[in-house]
């Protein structure tokens, strides 16, 4: 059995913001949620996270059933933190020690790590850096067994010379930690209870300390501030890209790619620069998609085209349709098959029939559109009337002119037309022309204003 303690305490003074450190995102997800769900992966095990700083929001972010929290009121260390979990672990548990703010942590790199733990045994997982500032050094002896890990602070000179070094993860069986967490001590330069300690303690015993290394130091950098940050985020997106150019997807500029959810495409399908992926959204086959688009939690059908900057969030859009440029898809918004939308169309819970065209610089909110029908530029469902929502409908073949504006709840017959510049507040009957504008007087010799 595997229980996993994760340290999500911490401020992260450096990171300057009220926000506490592991709710900031690396690809629109707050670091400590990429590290549940890397811990997710092994079955059965429990969850146990370690909160302070923020506490109340941590929680009520990244609360689930399988979590379990555990309150640090003092932050005096990592072994102080993992000693308030500490009565929560099962007896006879593998305990997994893993950090909030280390989002990109692979689970195939924690399995080998876990896999070392046994009676006599545990687990530590190390890095070697060219840079290795900051971080506790791993000092061996001459058979190359690791003795223990010396803290930066702590650390004389030849020590800092060491260029392994500690990510902090490691794994033990619980009876081992159980017995050492009493021995920790605060008498170092920070006044604090280092879980690394430990390392010693283990040493002491002749309990073995076996190391794992991962594939890249990327997946075990913490996040300590937005120079960090913006660098994991980067390096995220472009392992995504490589990723989705491998199953086929042509990216214009992989470097200039955002994913903040999850995003799965068929074949052929072409992403431009600066587009921006959010929640959960599907590609069907030769999509294509222009430059600086947004498109969140949305589906997308076969051979349909999105031009330049247009924005889609919680819309289904069928095969074939024409999107953009400068269009927005509000949530509700429902494409049938060859369905066109133009530039600067803005739609919200509407249905939109097959064929049916939407061309220009207009507004269609709460409203049901046939197949076929034909809504002219600057034409406005007027479905508020400042309390309640109502629905317009338009019917099969309808011709709706050009700066038309339909006052809801009203329906528009099927091959019904509408004339340009109309106001239109009655229903209008299948095949009839409806005409609502005021009538146009010319006035001769017409004096223009002079300016005073």
């Amino acid at each position: 059995m595997l229980d996993i303690v994760v340290l999500a305490a911490g401020k992260g003074t450096r990171m300057k913001s009220n926000l506490p450190k592991v709710l900031h995102p690396v690809a629109g997800r707050p670091l400590l949620g990429h590290v549940l769900d890397t811990a997710r992966s092994f079955d059965d095990a429990q969850l146990h996270v370690v909160i302070g700083h923020g506490a109340e929001l941590v929680e009520q972010r990244l609360a689930g059933d399988d979590v379990q929290f555990v309150m640090q009121t003092e932050q005096l260390g990592t072994g102080h933190a993992v000693q308030q979990a500490a009565p929560s672990l099962r007896d006879d548990a593998t305990v997994l020690i893993l950090y909030g703010d280390v989002p990109l942590i692979k689970s195939s790199t924690l399995e080998q790590l876990v896999d070392t733990v046994a009676e006599g045994a545990m687990g530590l997982l190390t890095v070697k850096l060219e840079d290795p500032t900051g971080y506790g050094r791993i000092v061996r002896n001459p058979d190359g067994l690791v003795t223990a890990i010396v803290e930066q602070k702590d650390a004389n000179p030849e020590q800092l010379t060491i260029n392994e070094v500690n990510t902090g993860v490691m794994a033990m069986r619980n009876a081992d930690l159980q017995r050492w967490l009493p021995q920790l001590s605060s008498d170092n330069a920070q006044q604090e209870y280092y879980l690394t300690d430990v390392i010693a303690l283990a040493q002491s015993e002749g309990i073995v300390i076996n190391t794992v290394n991962p594939d890249s130091e990327m997946e075990v950098l913490g996040v300590n501030n937005r120079q960090q940050q913006a660098e994991l985020e980067r390096y995220y997106q472009q392992h995504l890209a490589e990723q989705l150019m491998v199953e086929g997807v042509t990216l214009i500029d992989p470097s200039r790619f955002d994913c903040r959810g999850s995003l799965s495409a068929g074949s052929d399908v072409e992403i431009d620069i600066n587009c921006v992926f959010e929640g959960d959204v599907k590609l069907g086959d030769n999509v294509k998609i222009g430059p600086n688009c947004v498109i969140t939690n949305s589906r997308i059908g076969d051979n349909t085209v999105i031009k330049a900057n247009s924005v889609l969030e919680d819309a289904v859009v069928a095969d074939q349709c024409d999107i953009g440029p400068f269009a927005r898809l509000r949530p509700g918004t429902n494409l049938s098959s060859k369905a066109k939308i133009g530039n600067f169309v803005e739609t919200k819970k509407a249905n939109i029939g097959v064929g049916s065209k939407v061309n220009h610089l207009t507004y269609i909110g709460d409203a049901e559109i046939g197949e076929g029908a034909n809504i002219g530029a600057g034409t406005i469902t007027c479905n508020y009337d400042g309390v309640n929502k109502s629905k317009t409908e338009i019917g099969d073949g309808a011709f709706i002119g050009s700066n038309s504006s339909l006052v809801a709840p009203v329906k528009i017959g099927a091959g019904a037309t509408v004339g340009a510049g109309s106001t239109v507040a009655k229903d209008v009957e299948a095949n009839q022309l409806a005409v609502a504008r005021g009538k146009q007087r010319n006035i001769d010799n017409w004096p223009k204003p002079e300016k005073k």
